[in-house]
């Protein structure tokens, strides 16, 4: 039966609208009408003047909900976990994300993903592997001694064991040979620099070549210098897609805002998100408005999107389109996901609705409307 939201403001690819209704059927949006037509027996869905937004689509974290912690402890009992305390939050599509570890540990979690993948509820788009081929010389809440150069026998073996479930691998190409980042291409897995100390030289030889993306900009990479210019103007000439983390913590606001005057549409939202973890390589206990771990050290966020979204519009000043477009369209693009990140006709029904306050209403994933 066809559903149609109604009495809305609709936000999609940088615009709102106002007296529209969205008619959704068999998980898609089928039309996008004026209110004032919609079909004679349709089930009716009031949205009471809310936004509704496309779904949000988080390309790091980590880990969401208890017990659970993926990003340091993997398991399909760990992505079951992501997967609803996520959706219950509006993202409705993410990357489950492994930080540098043990190849034991890392495998694991390919096996986890696998063991997972036909059990999901859709959310759960693949893998992003966030080392270990980092750089120490930034390795920020990464172990040093778990950080190593990239051989093509590794990754050809991960990749294979994978079966095109990892989807993203962020390093440090300036320290990666060129036969690893080409095989690595060639599967179609999106390489995204960071934890990098590239300079602008290198990065310039690099970016929107073999690499596609930029993680976390700001963390983990050299500072500006007038003398030394470093890796974060060559990001914003050659203006690759970029991921920034909005809490305030990672990176001050002022910066975020400088960061999007330089790299408009290709300026994204990560959590980077973690969760509180007493075992393992990666343990965290959440300090105020962050987590850190047993050393002080800042490891992860508690960002929700729609947060990073809220901060992005109160704080930094960016109007509330571009800041859905920031949290959907743009990852939806980097990641090739082409039925995602918009509210038009064809599309995936993943959507979300809040209000003015920036709380959730609805949740609507394949169609399916959950009320929050």
């Amino acid at each position: 039966m066809v559903t149609a939201l109604f009495n809305l403001r609709l936000i999609s690819d940088g615009s709102i609208t106002s007296g529209m209704a969205v008619l959704i059927e068999d998980g898609k949006i089928i039309d996008i009408i004026a209110d004032t037509n919609i079909p004679a027996n349709t089930q009716l869905v009031n949205l009471n003047g809310n936004y509704l937004a496309p779904g949000l689509i988080d390309l790091q974290i980590y880990g969401a909900g208890k017990p659970f912690f993926f990003g340091g402890d993997p398991s399909a009992d760990a992505l079951a976990q992501m997967e609803h305390a996520l959706l219950a939050e509006g993202c409705t599509g993410f990357l489950a994300t492994i930080a540098t570890n043990t190849d034991d540990i890392v495998e694991r979690g390919i096996e986890a993903a696998l063991q997972h993948w036909d059990k999901r509820i859709g959310n759960l788009l693949g893998l992003h592997l966030e080392g270990p081929y980092l750089n120490p010389k930034r390795c920020g809440a990464h172990p040093p001694q778990l950080i190593k150069k990239a051989t093509l026998k590794q990754v050809t073996a991960w990749v294979e064991k994978a079966q095109g479930l990892i989807k993203m691998i962020t390093l440090a190409p300036e320290l990666q040979d060129q036969e690893v980042l080409a095989y690595l291409t060639q599967q179609g897995i999106i390489l995204s620099s960071g934890h990098s100390n590239a300079t602008y030289q290198e990065g310039k030889s690099f970016l929107n070549k073999t690499v596609q993306a930029v993680t976390h900009l700001y963390n983990a990479m050299p500072p500006m210098h007038h003398r030394e210019p470093g890796y974060i103007p060559a990001i914003f000439e050659a203006r690759p897609y970029t991921s920034i983390v909005a809490d305030g913590v990672h990176v001050d606001y002022t910066m975020i805002r400088l960061a999007k005057r330089e790299l408009g549409d290709k300026l994204f939202l990560i959590t980077d998100a973690v969760v509180e973890s007493d075992k393992g390589t990666y343990q965290h206990k959440f300090k105020t408005d962050r987590f850190v771990t047993p050393d002080g050290t800042l490891s992860g966020s508690c960002l929700t999107m729609l947060k990073a979204v809220q901060n992005c519009v109160g704080h930094v000043g960016i109007e509330l389109a571009e800041a859905i477009n920031m949290a959907s369209l743009y990852p939806a693009e980097l990641i090739g996901a082409t039925e995602k990140g918009k509210i038009v006709q064809g599309f995936a029904a993943d959507m979300i609705s809040f209000n003015s306050e920036f709380a959730l209403s609805h949740v609507i994933h394949k169609g399916l409307i959950k009320t929050t």
